[in-house]
Protein backbone atom coordinates (compact mmCIF):
# COMPACT_ATOMS: atom_id res chain seq x y z
CA UNK A 1 0.00 0.00 0.00
CA UNK A 2 1.25 3.60 -1.13
CA UNK A 3 1.93 6.03 1.63
CA UNK A 4 0.00 9.12 1.49
CA UNK A 5 2.08 10.96 3.60
CA UNK A 6 3.62 13.94 2.77
CA UNK A 7 7.53 13.85 1.53
CA UNK A 8 9.35 15.66 3.75
CA UNK A 9 12.93 15.45 2.07
CA UNK A 10 13.64 19.40 0.74
CA UNK A 11 13.50 19.32 -2.80
CA UNK A 12 16.90 20.62 -4.73
CA UNK A 13 16.55 22.29 -7.94
CA UNK A 14 20.07 21.24 -9.71
CA UNK A 15 20.59 24.35 -12.14
CA UNK A 16 23.26 23.61 -14.90
CA UNK A 17 24.24 24.46 -18.59
CA UNK A 18 24.07 28.39 -19.30
CA UNK A 19 24.84 30.59 -22.10
CA UNK A 20 28.59 30.96 -21.33
CA UNK A 21 31.49 29.63 -22.70
CA UNK A 22 31.82 26.51 -19.56
CA UNK A 23 28.42 25.01 -20.69
CA UNK A 24 30.03 21.93 -20.73
CA UNK A 25 31.72 21.67 -17.71
CA UNK A 26 28.56 22.84 -15.76
CA UNK A 27 26.89 19.86 -17.75
CA UNK A 28 29.56 17.47 -16.77
CA UNK A 29 29.28 19.13 -13.07
CA UNK A 30 25.88 18.63 -13.18
CA UNK A 31 26.01 14.85 -13.87
CA UNK A 32 28.43 14.03 -10.96
CA UNK A 33 26.25 15.42 -8.47
CA UNK A 34 22.85 13.77 -9.87
CA UNK A 35 24.75 10.71 -9.40
CA UNK A 36 26.06 11.29 -6.17
CA UNK A 37 23.23 13.19 -4.00
CA UNK A 38 21.50 11.09 -1.67
CA UNK A 39 17.97 10.06 -2.44
CA UNK A 40 16.73 9.25 1.27
CA UNK A 41 17.60 12.63 2.23
CA UNK A 42 16.77 14.89 -0.90
CA UNK A 43 14.46 14.85 -3.38
CA UNK A 44 15.57 16.40 -6.62
CA UNK A 45 14.48 18.29 -9.55
CA UNK A 46 16.29 19.45 -12.89
CA UNK A 47 16.15 23.09 -14.66
CA UNK A 48 18.56 23.23 -17.53
CA UNK A 49 19.70 26.21 -19.82
CA UNK A 50 20.56 25.50 -22.56
CA UNK A 51 23.16 27.33 -25.17
CA UNK A 52 20.68 29.71 -26.39
CA UNK A 53 19.42 30.55 -22.89
CA UNK A 54 15.99 28.68 -22.62
CA UNK A 55 15.19 27.21 -19.20
CA UNK A 56 14.18 24.00 -19.73
CA UNK A 57 13.00 21.41 -17.23
CA UNK A 58 15.06 17.94 -17.22
CA UNK A 59 14.48 15.18 -15.32
CA UNK A 60 17.21 12.94 -12.75
CA UNK A 61 17.39 10.59 -14.65
CA UNK A 62 19.07 12.45 -18.17
CA UNK A 63 21.02 14.47 -16.12
CA UNK A 64 22.65 11.28 -14.27
CA UNK A 65 23.63 10.46 -17.59
CA UNK A 66 25.92 13.34 -18.78
CA UNK A 67 29.42 12.56 -18.44
CA UNK A 68 32.30 12.42 -20.78
CA UNK A 69 32.11 10.40 -23.45
CA UNK A 70 34.61 9.27 -26.31
CA UNK A 71 36.90 12.61 -24.91
CA UNK A 72 33.19 14.40 -26.00
CA UNK A 73 32.16 16.91 -23.43
CA UNK A 74 28.27 16.99 -22.34
CA UNK A 75 26.23 19.16 -24.02
CA UNK A 76 22.17 20.43 -22.90
CA UNK A 77 19.70 19.49 -26.07
CA UNK A 78 17.14 22.25 -27.05
CA UNK A 79 14.19 19.33 -27.02
CA UNK A 80 13.26 20.03 -23.49
CA UNK A 81 9.88 21.88 -21.93
CA UNK A 82 10.58 25.10 -21.53
CA UNK A 83 10.60 25.44 -17.23
CA UNK A 84 9.75 28.83 -14.84
CA UNK A 85 10.29 28.99 -11.48
CA UNK A 86 7.68 31.19 -9.86
CA UNK A 87 7.32 32.91 -6.01
CA UNK A 88 4.31 31.98 -4.25
CA UNK A 89 2.73 32.86 -1.21
CA UNK A 90 3.52 29.10 -0.23
CA UNK A 91 7.09 29.47 -1.62
CA UNK A 92 9.10 29.05 -4.43
CA UNK A 93 7.44 26.71 -7.14
CA UNK A 94 9.02 25.04 -10.60
CA UNK A 95 6.21 24.89 -13.19
CA UNK A 96 6.28 23.46 -17.03
CA UNK A 97 5.05 25.79 -19.62
CA UNK A 98 3.04 24.10 -22.15
CA UNK A 99 1.85 26.70 -24.89
CA UNK A 100 -0.44 29.20 -22.29
CA UNK A 101 -0.48 26.65 -19.70
CA UNK A 102 1.69 26.08 -16.30
CA UNK A 103 2.02 22.30 -15.31
CA UNK A 104 3.22 20.02 -13.19
CA UNK A 105 3.96 22.06 -10.99
CA UNK A 106 7.04 21.20 -8.18
CA UNK A 107 8.33 22.60 -4.63
CA UNK A 108 11.76 23.82 -4.40
CA UNK A 109 13.55 24.40 -1.20
CA UNK A 110 16.77 25.38 -2.15
CA UNK A 111 19.00 25.86 -5.64
CA UNK A 112 21.66 24.46 -6.05
CA UNK A 113 23.43 26.58 -9.27
CA UNK A 114 26.10 24.15 -11.11
CA UNK A 115 26.75 27.10 -13.59
CA UNK A 116 30.60 28.77 -14.59
CA UNK A 117 31.36 31.84 -16.09
CA UNK A 118 28.86 34.41 -17.06
CA UNK A 119 25.27 34.65 -15.59
CA UNK A 120 26.05 31.40 -13.72
CA UNK A 121 28.76 32.44 -10.58
CA UNK A 122 29.01 36.13 -11.39
CA UNK A 123 26.11 37.08 -9.12
CA UNK A 124 23.09 37.58 -11.91
CA UNK A 125 21.61 34.00 -11.38
CA UNK A 126 22.31 34.77 -7.08
CA UNK A 127 19.86 37.88 -7.47
CA UNK A 128 17.55 36.10 -9.30
CA UNK A 129 17.22 33.91 -6.29
CA UNK A 130 17.22 36.37 -4.16
CA UNK A 131 14.29 38.25 -5.61
CA UNK A 132 12.42 34.61 -5.55
CA UNK A 133 13.12 34.08 -2.03
CA UNK A 134 14.86 30.79 -2.67
CA UNK A 135 17.95 29.63 -0.44
CA UNK A 136 20.43 28.94 -2.57
CA UNK A 137 24.40 26.83 -2.45
CA UNK A 138 27.38 29.61 -2.53
CA UNK A 139 28.43 32.97 -2.67
CA UNK A 140 25.65 35.58 -2.35
CA UNK A 141 25.33 38.58 -5.12
CA UNK A 142 28.31 41.29 -4.38
CA UNK A 143 30.94 38.40 -3.32
CA UNK A 144 29.86 36.12 -6.43
CA UNK A 145 29.92 39.63 -8.70
CA UNK A 146 33.54 40.39 -7.52
CA UNK A 147 35.09 36.97 -7.70
CA UNK A 148 33.95 36.31 -11.04
CA UNK A 149 35.35 39.72 -11.81
CA UNK A 150 39.53 39.13 -12.13
CA UNK A 151 39.91 42.74 -12.03
CA UNK A 152 37.69 43.89 -9.55
CA UNK A 153 38.72 40.54 -7.47
CA UNK A 154 42.28 41.62 -7.36
CA UNK A 155 41.10 45.46 -6.76
CA UNK A 156 39.35 43.58 -3.24
CA UNK A 157 42.63 41.67 -2.48
CA UNK A 158 44.82 44.89 -2.68
CA UNK A 159 43.00 46.89 -0.60
CA UNK A 160 43.26 44.13 2.36
CA UNK A 161 46.58 44.07 2.42
CA UNK A 162 46.04 40.29 0.70
CA UNK A 163 49.33 39.48 -1.60
CA UNK A 164 49.15 38.72 -5.18
CA UNK A 165 51.41 39.72 -8.30
CA UNK A 166 51.34 42.44 -11.10
CA UNK A 167 48.93 43.08 -14.13
CA UNK A 168 47.38 45.05 -16.20
CA UNK A 169 43.39 45.11 -17.13
CA UNK A 170 42.89 46.88 -20.36
CA UNK A 171 39.26 48.31 -20.47
CA UNK A 172 37.38 47.74 -23.94
CA UNK A 173 37.49 51.57 -25.06
CA UNK A 174 41.21 51.46 -24.18
CA UNK A 175 42.17 48.88 -26.42
CA UNK A 176 39.67 50.35 -29.28
CA UNK A 177 40.73 53.58 -28.95
CA UNK A 178 44.59 53.25 -28.17
CA UNK A 179 46.19 49.88 -27.97
CA UNK A 180 50.01 50.62 -28.25
CA UNK A 181 49.54 52.14 -24.55
CA UNK A 182 47.94 48.95 -23.67
CA UNK A 183 50.46 47.09 -25.18
CA UNK A 184 53.15 49.43 -23.93
CA UNK A 185 51.59 48.98 -20.04
CA UNK A 186 51.83 45.15 -21.27
CA UNK A 187 55.02 45.27 -21.73
CA UNK A 188 56.27 46.86 -18.62
CA UNK A 189 55.52 43.56 -17.03
CA UNK A 190 58.13 40.75 -16.88
CA UNK A 191 57.40 37.39 -19.31
CA UNK A 192 55.85 35.26 -19.56
CA UNK A 193 52.35 36.29 -19.24
CA UNK A 194 49.08 35.41 -18.61
CA UNK A 195 46.16 37.14 -21.00
CA UNK A 196 43.15 36.76 -19.49
CA UNK A 197 39.11 37.52 -20.16
CA UNK A 198 38.68 39.16 -17.18
CA UNK A 199 34.82 37.52 -16.50
CA UNK A 200 35.93 33.68 -17.36
CA UNK A 201 36.82 30.51 -15.92
CA UNK A 202 38.32 26.81 -16.82
CA UNK A 203 41.04 28.42 -19.16
CA UNK A 204 38.85 29.13 -21.86
CA UNK A 205 40.61 32.21 -23.49
CA UNK A 206 43.68 32.52 -21.74
CA UNK A 207 47.19 32.37 -23.86
CA UNK A 208 50.44 32.17 -21.90
CA UNK A 209 52.52 34.68 -24.09
CA UNK A 210 56.88 34.45 -23.76
CA UNK A 211 57.24 37.66 -25.80
CA UNK A 212 56.06 40.85 -26.41
CA UNK A 213 55.05 40.72 -29.88
CA UNK A 214 52.53 37.95 -29.35
CA UNK A 215 50.42 40.12 -26.95
CA UNK A 216 48.07 41.89 -29.48
CA UNK A 217 46.90 38.50 -30.82
CA UNK A 218 46.55 37.09 -27.06
CA UNK A 219 44.35 39.90 -26.32
CA UNK A 220 42.08 39.40 -29.37
CA UNK A 221 41.61 35.68 -28.51
CA UNK A 222 40.59 37.02 -25.10
CA UNK A 223 38.73 39.59 -25.92
CA UNK A 224 36.40 36.80 -28.31
CA UNK A 225 35.00 35.94 -24.59
CA UNK A 226 35.16 39.33 -22.62
CA UNK A 227 35.87 42.91 -24.07
CA UNK A 228 37.72 43.50 -20.53
CA UNK A 229 41.13 41.50 -20.99
CA UNK A 230 43.29 40.72 -17.79
CA UNK A 231 47.21 40.45 -18.05
CA UNK A 232 49.01 38.92 -15.04
CA UNK A 233 52.89 38.51 -15.02
CA UNK A 234 53.19 34.81 -14.30
CA UNK A 235 55.35 33.53 -11.59
CA UNK A 236 58.84 31.48 -12.77
CA UNK A 237 59.85 28.55 -10.54
CA UNK A 238 56.98 28.22 -8.23
CA UNK A 239 54.56 25.52 -7.55
CA UNK A 240 50.42 26.49 -7.97
CA UNK A 241 48.66 25.06 -5.17
CA UNK A 242 45.14 25.18 -4.22
CA UNK A 243 42.85 24.98 -1.38
CA UNK A 244 39.06 24.86 -0.57
CA UNK A 245 36.91 26.48 1.99
CA UNK A 246 34.14 25.75 3.49
CA UNK A 247 31.36 28.03 5.07
CA UNK A 248 30.79 27.77 8.82
CA UNK A 249 27.72 26.86 10.20
CA UNK A 250 25.63 29.40 11.82
CA UNK A 251 28.26 31.45 14.17
CA UNK A 252 30.91 29.40 13.17
CA UNK A 253 34.34 30.42 10.93
CA UNK A 254 35.26 29.01 7.85
CA UNK A 255 36.90 25.92 7.70
CA UNK A 256 39.64 25.48 5.06
CA UNK A 257 40.58 22.00 3.47
CA UNK A 258 43.98 20.43 2.88
CA UNK A 259 46.29 21.96 0.55
CA UNK A 260 47.05 20.26 -3.18
CA UNK A 261 49.57 20.38 -6.01
CA UNK A 262 49.25 21.06 -9.74
CA UNK A 263 52.00 19.66 -11.41
CA UNK A 264 51.96 19.88 -15.36
CA UNK A 265 53.47 17.26 -17.86
CA UNK A 266 53.04 18.80 -20.87
CA UNK A 267 55.95 21.68 -22.71
CA UNK A 268 54.04 24.68 -21.97
CA UNK A 269 53.38 24.06 -18.00
CA UNK A 270 50.14 25.85 -18.42
CA UNK A 271 46.88 24.17 -16.67
CA UNK A 272 44.84 24.84 -19.66
CA UNK A 273 41.07 23.64 -20.19
CA UNK A 274 42.43 20.21 -21.73
CA UNK A 275 44.47 19.44 -18.64
CA UNK A 276 41.78 20.40 -16.38
CA UNK A 277 39.02 18.20 -17.95
CA UNK A 278 40.75 15.71 -20.70
CA UNK A 279 43.53 15.41 -18.71
CA UNK A 280 45.38 11.96 -19.67
CA UNK A 281 48.91 11.95 -18.56
CA UNK A 282 49.11 15.70 -18.67
CA UNK A 283 48.80 16.72 -14.94
CA UNK A 284 49.05 15.16 -11.37
CA UNK A 285 47.18 16.37 -8.50
CA UNK A 286 49.09 15.92 -5.62
CA UNK A 287 46.39 15.58 -2.47
CA UNK A 288 47.66 16.56 -0.21
CA UNK A 289 50.46 18.53 -1.73
CA UNK A 290 54.35 18.02 -0.74
CA UNK A 291 54.76 21.02 0.99
CA UNK A 292 56.29 21.79 4.56
CA UNK A 293 53.96 22.11 8.23
CA UNK A 294 54.38 25.38 8.55
CA UNK A 295 53.15 27.02 5.06
CA UNK A 296 50.72 24.38 4.81
CA UNK A 297 48.93 26.10 7.92
CA UNK A 298 49.71 29.41 6.57
CA UNK A 299 47.76 28.65 2.91
CA UNK A 300 45.03 27.18 4.49
CA UNK A 301 44.79 30.78 6.89
CA UNK A 302 45.38 32.61 4.13
CA UNK A 303 42.24 30.30 1.97
CA UNK A 304 40.15 31.50 4.77
CA UNK A 305 41.08 35.03 4.92
CA UNK A 306 40.43 35.11 1.42
CA UNK A 307 37.21 33.71 1.65
CA UNK A 308 36.28 35.83 4.61
CA UNK A 309 37.19 39.34 2.71
CA UNK A 310 34.97 38.81 -0.42
CA UNK A 311 32.27 38.14 2.29
CA UNK A 312 31.71 34.37 0.50
CA UNK A 313 29.13 31.71 1.83
CA UNK A 314 29.26 28.31 1.24
CA UNK A 315 31.96 27.22 -0.82
CA UNK A 316 34.99 28.81 -2.75
CA UNK A 317 38.98 27.11 -4.05
CA UNK A 318 41.68 29.54 -3.27
CA UNK A 319 44.00 29.47 -5.76
CA UNK A 320 48.29 30.11 -4.88
CA UNK A 321 51.14 30.65 -6.17
CA UNK A 322 54.19 29.55 -3.95
CA UNK A 323 57.76 31.21 -4.72
CA UNK A 324 61.27 30.59 -3.46
CA UNK A 325 61.77 31.07 -0.03
CA UNK A 326 58.24 29.99 0.67
CA UNK A 327 56.75 33.59 -0.15
CA UNK A 328 52.35 32.93 -1.17
CA UNK A 329 50.71 34.99 -3.31
CA UNK A 330 47.02 34.24 -4.18
CA UNK A 331 46.26 33.96 -7.94
CA UNK A 332 42.40 34.32 -7.81
CA UNK A 333 39.23 32.76 -5.98
CA UNK A 334 36.80 30.47 -7.50
CA UNK A 335 33.55 30.86 -5.99
CA UNK A 336 31.84 27.94 -7.89
CA UNK A 337 34.64 25.57 -8.15
CA UNK A 338 34.67 22.50 -10.64
CA UNK A 339 32.82 20.19 -8.94
CA UNK A 340 33.02 17.11 -10.42
CA UNK A 341 33.83 13.79 -8.39
CA UNK A 342 37.40 14.24 -9.84
CA UNK A 343 37.49 18.24 -9.78
CA UNK A 344 40.24 19.50 -7.33
CA UNK A 345 37.80 20.88 -4.59
CA UNK A 346 36.05 17.77 -3.92
CA UNK A 347 39.30 15.53 -3.77
CA UNK A 348 40.90 18.09 -1.48
CA UNK A 349 37.81 17.86 1.20
CA UNK A 350 38.08 14.16 0.26
CA UNK A 351 41.64 13.61 1.72
CA UNK A 352 40.28 15.83 5.17
CA UNK A 353 37.76 13.31 5.25
CA UNK A 354 34.54 14.66 3.59
CA UNK A 355 33.76 12.20 0.53
CA UNK A 356 31.85 13.31 -2.38
CA UNK A 357 28.43 12.88 -1.28
CA UNK A 358 28.71 14.03 2.44
CA UNK A 359 30.00 17.16 0.60
CA UNK A 360 27.41 17.52 -1.14
CA UNK A 361 25.06 17.31 2.01
CA UNK A 362 27.08 19.71 3.80
CA UNK A 363 26.86 22.36 1.11
CA UNK A 364 22.64 21.70 1.16
CA UNK A 365 22.84 22.16 4.32
CA UNK A 366 24.68 24.90 5.02
CA UNK A 367 22.35 26.73 2.18
CA UNK A 368 19.03 25.59 3.91
CA UNK A 369 20.10 27.00 7.75
CA UNK A 370 20.94 30.63 6.42
CA UNK A 371 18.68 33.56 6.69
CA UNK A 372 16.70 34.78 3.00
CA UNK A 373 17.67 38.27 2.82
CA UNK A 374 20.26 40.54 3.94
CA UNK A 375 23.03 38.39 5.97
Amino acid sequence: MQSTEPDQRPTVALVFGGDSSEHQVSCLTAGSVARAIDPQRYRVVGIGITRSGRWVRVPLEQIQQLQIVDRQMPSLTEDHPDAELVRTPEGVQLLTRDGGTLTDPERVDVAFALLHGPHGEDGTIQGLFELLGLRYVGSGVAASAIGMDKHLMKLAFAASGIPIGPFVVIQPHEWEKDPAASLDAVAALDFPVFVKPARGGSSVGITKVDDKEAVAAAIEEARRWDPKVLVEQGFVDCREVECGVLGGRTGEPGRASSVAEIRMHNESGFYDFEAKYLPEDQVSLDVPARIDPETTEALRALAVRTFDTLGCEGLARVDFFVARMGRIYVNEINTMPGFTATSMFPLVWQHAGLEYPQLIDELLQLALNRPLGLR
